[in-house]
């Protein structure tokens, strides 16, 4: 019996030594990443983990763009940066608008979106910013536009699939969510 016993403990300590291991294990890759390009569940959650602030959201969607978000996907290394995709309403698996934030001297991020021709450029003023505004095709010479701006120490940049009126329509809403910045 004081056999049997010895051994169970032997047992039960080495279970809890190796189940320990497991953790640490499992802990290390997501200690080392901290702040890696990844996926995130909400807008709130890359706020909550990354502590990037502000993440710039419009209050203005139209109807062609599907809520929540297709992907949420944020990064503090190499350098902070935010990018959401957004889905045609009547087609989920087809993205209609990009919204990336990078840290001011970075590019966007790689998109989803392409414009394969400008069109035409132009400087567009508003609510106290000069934006770069874009117009041209993209795939199947769909009309997509363009636009980019700094806000504060980030690079904003929207691409959709759509006119310029509702691309200047969504800007507008963000920087009127996020004044002062």
């Amino acid at each position: 019996m004081k056999k049997t016993f010895g051994g169970l403990l032997v047992f039960a300590t080495m279970i809890a030594v190796l189940f320990g291991m497991l953790q640490v294990l499992n802990w290390i890759p997501s200690a080392v990443q901290e702040g890696a390009f990844r996926k995130y569940p909400s807008i709130d959650d890359v706020r909550a983990h990354l502590k990037i602030d502000p993440v710039y959201t419009p209050a203005y969607y139209p109807r062609s763009v599907q809520w929540p978000p297709a992907l949420i996907a944020a990064q503090t290394r190499p350098y902070a940066a935010v990018l959401t995709e957004f889905s045609k309403s009547d087609d989920r698996n087809e993205t209609i608008l990009v919204i990336t934030q990078t840290a001011r001297a970075h590019p966007p991020l790689a998109l989803k979106i392409q414009l394969t021709e400008v069109r035409e450029t132009v400087q567009y003023p508003f609510k106290g910013r000069v934006a770069v505004l874009e117009v041209g095709v993209c795939r199947r010479e769909e009309q997509c536009s363009r636009m980019a701006w700094d806000e504060g120490d980030f690079r904003l940049s929207l691409i959709m699939r759509s006119s310029p009126v509702e691309l200047v329509r969504i800007a507008e809403s963000i920087v009127a969510q996020h004044p002062g910045r």
